[in-house]
């Protein structure tokens, strides 16, 4: 069985059946053995960066960290998009152990770290070994984020036993150790969708900034050799000099079907190139347009209002007319075509006004009103709309050429401006410069003063629906604050989620988290 062959076999059994860590280390066993000697490792290793496609291009790790806060909401229209209540469920924070989310998550998660595990027993080069590490540890920070513990492999040989489970403190001590590794190994230079020290040093700055919350999540105690830590990693990376925050009018540069060569910011992305690989990332449009827009979409996820109402007029962020290659629409009016959509839409061609599908004589007006179930008048045009990569009109169908947009520079000052908030080394002048130098760039005037309240809603400002708002209102203790849908304060077992049932059920060595 060729390379190929080989992981195609392996990615067909994970997405179609959704199996369990255990049930795929022994229905993928024969395949290893078989496939061992010839495999390609060059093939290996991208089929482990490929994987993470699916989880995080507004997929299932996608929704855990973006659904279930003010960012994000996947309402229930009439019919459409109930799935017994699995996304309701995430946003009112009332899933359980058995939610889908849940378990497709943990299982690609997994998979994830056992494909980049597979590339360290197939003699890599030094090289190849260092990106593999650094895809696993990311895979096992995103289940440690989640879910608070990480199951783990060490010897792929031998099936008969259940993989460990690492502690939370194991598991940062492991990730930790692995970053320290290899960061020599990895390349200090070129594309962003290779792993890279820089990508290495985030993820760091990630590990250490929410260290404390991983131990008590609750009452989380930061620590100043942690902050410490994440701010000479942010000087490190400041210091490679292959960084500058987006020019302004430029801002979308990052998110564009060519971000691979328009963009000053990203650090580490998600390969996608149509006919080449990727997959995906038609998911940032096809969740959120109505269905006569163009793209059309499945009329689904929306922002909330409250948190629309963060920015200040002109922010660029908020969405502009942007004007990038593959844009092949007519756009006579040069309306915005990124961003945040609220009120009368209009076809991108003709620039006329577009009317919704049922009934075709409503207007297709995205009201800023949103409610966890909608039926009637406001089906089809409940909620404001994100559009936040540009779409790729340049192909036909299939696969776009956004890359996906894992790490990115205004992500590491804003992280060390927090470390020193938080007690790092540092005077809050230059933390409050960090933050002003993003705002000057998005058109928006700089704060005189910076508090962490400050710095959550500029986290959101900038980041939005980039998969991290979830972590972000933990660690800055509002994650369980109710808000405009959920209007009740959750209980603190919600910050960490349960277990899915069918892992507890195949691995004796998982034990459910508390409060489920």
């Amino acid at each position: 069985m060729n390379a190929f062959k080989l992981y195609r076999t392996i990615f067909l059994v994970i997405a179609g059946l959704a199996i369990s860590c255990t049930d795929l280390d022994e229905q993928l066993r024969s395949e290893l053995e078989q496939g061992v000697s010839t495999v390609n490792t060059a093939d290996l290793l991208i089929g482990a960066y490929t994987a993470l496609n699916e989880p995080y291009q507004q997929e299932q790790r996608w929704v855990l960290e973006e659904i279930s806060t003010d960012a994000a909401i996947a309402p229930t229209r009439g019919g459409d998009w109930d799935d017994n209540g699995m996304h309701r469920a995430i946003h009112l924070h009332t899933w359980n152990a058995d939610n889908g989310y849940m378990n497709n998550t943990f299982n690609r998660l997994l998979t994830v770290q056992f494909q980049a595990s597979n590339v360290l027993r197939n003699n890599p080069s030094a090289q190849q070994a260092a990106e593999a590490r650094f895809i696993r540890a990311l895979s096992m920070y995103d289940v440690l984020n989640l879910w608070g513990v990480v199951p783990y492999r060490e010897d792929l040989e031998d099936f008969r036993t259940n993989p460990t489970t690492l502690q939370t403190q194991e598991a940062i001590d492991f990730i930790a150790r692995e970053l320290d590794e290899i960061m020599n190994d990895l390349p200090s230079t070129g594309a962003a969708y290779v792993a890279n020290q820089n990508a290495a040093r985030t993820l760091s700055m990630k590990l250490y900034l929410n260290k404390a919350v991983f131990l008590n999540r609750q009452s989380p105690t930061f620590e100043a050799a942690d902050m410490n830590q994440v701010i000479e990693l942010a000087n490190q990376i400041a210091a490679s000099n292959r960084y500058t925050i987006s020019a302004p009018g430029h801002y979308f540069d990052n998110f564009a079907p060519n971000n691979h060569a328009v963009s000053t910011e990203n650090i580490f992305t998600l390969y996608n190139e149509n006919g080449v690989r990727g997959g995906n990332v038609d998911r940032t449009w096809n969740t959120v347009a109505h269905y006569n827009m163009v793209p059309g979409g499945w009329n689904g996820w929306s922002t909330l209002s409250d948190y629309y109402d963060l920015y200040e007029e002109g922010d660029e962020r908020l969405g502009i007319y942007y004007d990038y290659p593959a844009d092949t629409m007519d756009n006579p009016d040069q309306r915005k075509n990124v961003g945040f959509f609220i009120g009368q839409q209009y076809n991108m061609n003709t620039g006329r006004p577009l009317n919704a599908r049922n009934p075709s004589s409503q207007p297709l007006s995205f009201t800023r009103e949103i409610t966890i179930r909608t039926s009637g008048s406001t089906l089809e045009t409940a909620g404001i709309r994100v559009m936040k990569y540009a779409f790729d009109y340049s192909v036909p169908s299939g696969q776009r050429n956004n890359d996906w947009v894992v790490f990115r520079y205004a992500d590491v000052l804003l992280m060390k401006a927090e470390a020193i908030l938080r007690g790092g080394t540092g005077a809050p002048s230059e933390a409050l410069t960090l933050v002003n130098t993003i705002r000057a760039n998005r058109g928006i005037a700089p704060f005189t003063t910076l508090t962490l309240d400050d710095l959550i809603d500029e986290r959101g400002r900038e980041l939005y629906w980039e998969g991290w708002r979830r972590q972000d209102l933990i660690r800055f203790g509002k994650f369980l604050e109710p808000g405009s849908v959920r209007t009740t304060a959750s209980e603190p077992h919600r910050l960490v989620y349960p277990i899915p049932s069918q892992q507890l059920a195949v691995n004796a060595n998982l034990e459910q988290n508390p409060g489920y």
